[in-house]
């Protein structure tokens, strides 16, 4: 028997009492619940409790609400033989209202839905969800601070669900989400990147509130965007190319991104210690910013060594890397999980396979320039960069800083 509108109240009390200490009293509740889970109508019933109006102060209510709803998206959205799961029908519904109610002001419940759309979208799209993204796209263009960010954790979320599908089809897939999100995803990081650190700067002028607390909570909303963003653009950029060390194809996206990051993760580190006592919620951004963004950096490497390799992304980087390590502001000794993203960068690209002189022969037909004479290529010049950066003073002077932290 379908579930309908007049069962909410049921099931809003059942909800309730399985939040209870009283165990005589969840126990039942919770047994009554996944009696219901196969129910045609439980889903949508659990999706207008987590989208009341007259229930948005009942956060934990909403949360299992959504807890029961993602248990019964795992368990029944695929049709199985056992079970006569979750009519299409019922999906259409479901998936429309998930699109109505992005703008979630509690940040639990919007990250559970960012979940559930992720975990359908894993299921359905593209054949039976194929206009997920253009609807998210859509909403981008006009949505405020709060909706844009919540945009953005369903797109992270999504994006990360459908990266680990391994099938051609599902990669070729993510390729064409890559070629249409990216240059959207790259204008808004810089654009926020910029009010970032304006604002930023504004507040070093200013050593209280001064009355600001709405703008500083926007500001840090944005900075909380900017950051899915970026995380965004790493999945973008890992997952929507193939390895260019294996197609030898240049992935541009590394070379125009890689110089920006570091560029931001210099501007950020300006800050650190005058925020340190002033701003401590911005001083905690700051250090999650940098280090996420080496840590980018570093996974762009490793995915993408030739296109990392290029003359205005490893030197640079490889440089200001081993400056932090050798010769770190005195703020910055502390900051040990940055100074450790430094350390993995150098390692990786000492370590990198691509980067190693080949040791295949000479090539026969000397008119044709093959794949192994290209990867000889990079690897001579990447090799005669890494010469210049490390002279063995540098060297020895790196072992001796590293022995001398270690003990």
């Amino acid at each position: 028997m379908v579930l309908s509108a007049s069962d909410l109240p049921a099931i809003y009390s059942l909800l309730t009492n399985s939040l209870s200490a009283d165990e005589s009293v969840r126990k039942p509740a919770e047994t009554a619940l996944s009696q219901l889970e196969s129910r045609p109508g439980f889903c949508s019933c659990l999706m207008e409790v987590i989208t009341a109006k007259d229930l948005a102060a009942h956060v934990d209510v909403r949360l299992m609400a959504s807890v029961y709803f993602k248990n019964g998206v795992n368990r029944y959205w695929r049709n199985r033989r056992d079970s006569s799961g979750i009519s299409n029908e019922e999906k259409v519904h479901l998936r429309q209202k998930l699109l109505m109610h992005l703008r979630e002001e509690n940040y639990k419940i919007a990250l559970m839905l960012a979940v559930l759309i992720s975990k359908i979208a894993r299921i359905d799209y593209p054949k039976e969800w194929p206009g997920l993204f253009s609807v998210l796209a859509q909403q981008l263009q006009s949505a405020d601070i709060l909706t844009s960010h919540r945009i953005f954790m369903v797109l992270f979320r999504t994006l990360k669900e459908l990266s680990t599908k391994r099938l051609a089809s599902d990669q070729r897939n993510f390729a064409e989400i890559s070629s249409h999100f990216f240059d959207y995803s790259w204008r808004l990081w810089q654009s926020d990147v910029q009010t970032i650190l304006h604002d930023f700067s504004a507040l070093t002028q200013h050593t209280s509130s001064d009355g600001s607390e709405q703008h500083q909570d926007d500001l840090y909303l944005i900075c909380e965007r900017w950051l899915l963003c970026l995380k965004i653009i790493r999945q973008l950029i890992i997952s929507g190319f193939p390895r260019d060390a294996k197609c030898m194809q240049e992935v541009l996206p590394v070379k125009e991104v890689s110089p920006v990051l570091l560029n931001a993760i210099q501007s950020f580190l300006t800050y650190y210690s005058s925020f340190q006592a002033l701003h401590p919620k911005f001083w905690d951004f700051i250090k999650r910013a940098s280090t996420k963004l080496m840590k980018v950096l570093v996974a762009f490497q490793a995915r993408h060594p030739y296109s990392f390799g290029d003359e205005c992304v490893l030197p640079p980087i490889m440089d200001f890397c081993l400056n932090k390590i050798a010769d770190p502001e005195h703020h910055i000794l502390s900051f040990e999980q940055f100074l450790i993203q430094c350390m993995v960068m150098v390692k990786s690209i000492l370590e990198c396979k691509e980067y190693k002189p080949s040791l295949t022969g000479r090539v026969i037909d000397e008119n044709r320039v093959t794949i192994e004479q290209m990867k000889k290529n990079i690897s001579s010049i990447v090799g005669g960069v890494l010469t210049s950066l490390l002279p063995k003073e540098r060297i020895v002077l790196l072992c001796n800083i590293l022995i001398r932290r270690l003990h």
